[in-house]
């Protein structure tokens, strides 16, 4: 997977939608014409299953197997809605947001599940499209559809097979006994009936199919927004779905940040807090023999500069997964330039952040975190002679400003997100970011690992 490709798929084109032309129309006719022309026989199955099925069990409510054929014309009701929204996806029209009907805090049990639609306003809502308004609409469009596709048809190939049907007697010619008549009193106009009642109809039959694809579109339409305020989720919904995701977002954040802190205590604990005893223990000794026995003292001295040596090494390893003052002062460019500069694996730098990028603090914390534990993992796990480290930043427009980080090596491949390892902890905490994580690692490599985060920049906030 290239990174032009894995960055363009996160992309959303920022034109406006245009408006589909006439041959558009027409190559949605089919579609909009089964979608309407099915309606009345699915609105009539509809009315007579949902109101024998509720009627029934409202009458009989008062008896125990009353309440379950109401709940069960609530949950056919569900069904017919939803049909109804796969055929105006079918149609075209773009997708209706449903209803969230799995709620973990309320559908526990049978009982629970079984009485939840008494409760839900959408199973009420999708009753009353299946029993009121859907066959109330739908008689309308399906007889303008029906006439309109008939005038049409019937008016441009009726001059082909009128011919071959007998006249009969006290054949009424419309065109010639009402219109002219009406257009011109009295007029003289010596016009053959037949032939003008033929050009009449093909002019009509003309102009009712050149409009048969805005009438189809504009009743498929009236069917579509009616779905969307009665069928659709509510706003209230959507935000409640997105203060659970915040919630889970802030969990995985919070829950990343506790396991590097562990993390960080215990290579603290297991590294430089021993080598940190150990050489107080060697002071001691050697403030003991520093009279008595100089040469043993010096020996132990230049054991103490060591580990003293040693500590600070392990220290200044383990500072890395805090922001240097070099992140504070210059920005995430410089502080990705020296991670790639400290790395043991030769590391191309692709750096096109700018210096004075609007960068929120937090974002080129994680970022600096996440470019360094992605180069220390490169460099011990995967074997790779070369690296390739690439930054930068893109405006979407309506899904927002993107940093977009990409760790490309040349190893052997095979790395994966295991539970409680570090590709599984990065992940966490882009996904804590609101971000995404992809990688792509095939046996044999290469590995291209890229994190992908949003951002408001710091100017538009401070707005």
């Amino acid at each position: 997977m290239s990174t032009e490709t894995s960055t363009m798929t996160l992309e959303r084109t920022d034109a406006a939608p245009r408006r589909p032309g006439y041959g558009a129309l027409w190559a949605s006719v089919p579609r909009e014409f089964a979608f309407l022309i099915l309606t009345m026989p699915i609105a009539v199955l509809s009315i007579v299953v949902l109101a024998t099925t509720f009627f029934t069990g409202l009458g009989l409510i008062f008896v125990v197997f009353g309440i379950f054929i109401v709940v069960a014309s609530l949950f056919i009701a569900r069904g017919f809605g939803t049909l109804e929204l796969v055929r105006l996806r079918w149609a075209g029209r773009p997708e209706v947001r449903r209803p969230a009907w799995d709620h973990a805090d309320r559908n526990q049990g049978f009982w629970r599940t079984m009485f939840a639609p008494f409760i839900d306003g959408h199973y009420w809502l999708y009753l009353l499209h299946g029993m009121v308004i859907n066959p109330i609409v739908s008689v309308i469009t399906w007889s303008i559809t029906v006439a309109w596709t008939s005038v049409a048809l019937a008016g441009t190939t009726g001059w082909i097979w009128q011919r071959y049907i007998p006249d009969g007697e006290g054949r009424n010619f419309w065109l010639h006994d009402r219109v002219l008549d009406f257009l011109v009193p009295g007029n003289t106009f010596d016009i053959d009936p037949q032939v003008g009642e033929s050009v009449f109809e093909v002019i009509l039959g003309v102009l009712f199919l050149i409009m048969l694809p805005f009438v189809f579109r504009g009743l498929t339409v009236l069917h579509d927004l009616i779905a969307r305020g009665v069928l659709g989720a509510w706003r209230s919904e959507a935000l409640e779905r997105e203060v659970r995701q915040l919630s889970a977002s802030r969990g995985a954040a919070v829950q990343a940040e506790d396991t590097s802190l562990r993390r960080l205590e215990r290579d603290i604990h297991d590294g430089p807090q021993q080598r940190l005893v150990r050489l107080q223990m060697d002071l001691a000794a050697i403030e003991r023999k520093l009279e008595g026995d100089p040469d043993s003292a010096r020996t132990l001295l230049l054991e103490a500069r060591d580990q003293a040596r040693e500590a600070l090494d392990e220290l200044r390893a383990l500072s890395r997964g805090f922001a240097p003052p070099i992140l504070q002062d210059r920005g995430l460019a410089a502080g990705l330039e020296s991670l790639a500069s400290r790395s043991p694996v030769p590391v191309t730098r692709e750096i096109e952040v700018p210096t004075d990028a609007a960068l929120p603090a937090v974002i080129e914390r994680n970022a600096y975190f996440i470019a360094a534990e992605l180069l220390t993992n490169a460099a011990k796990h995967s074997g790779a002679t070369g690296i390739r480290l690439r930054a930068s930043m893109r405006d979407t427009g309506e899904s927002g400003h993107w940093l977009d980080l990409w760790v490309i090596d040349n190893g052997r491949g095979g790395a994966a997100p295991a539970s409680g390892h570090g590709l599984a902890g990065l992940e966490e905490r882009v996904h804590g970011l609101r971000g995404m994580l992809v990688i792509d690692s095939p046996l044999a490599g290469p590995t291209t690992i890229g994190a992908h985060i949003p951002f408001v920049p710091v100017a538009a906030s401070a707005d």
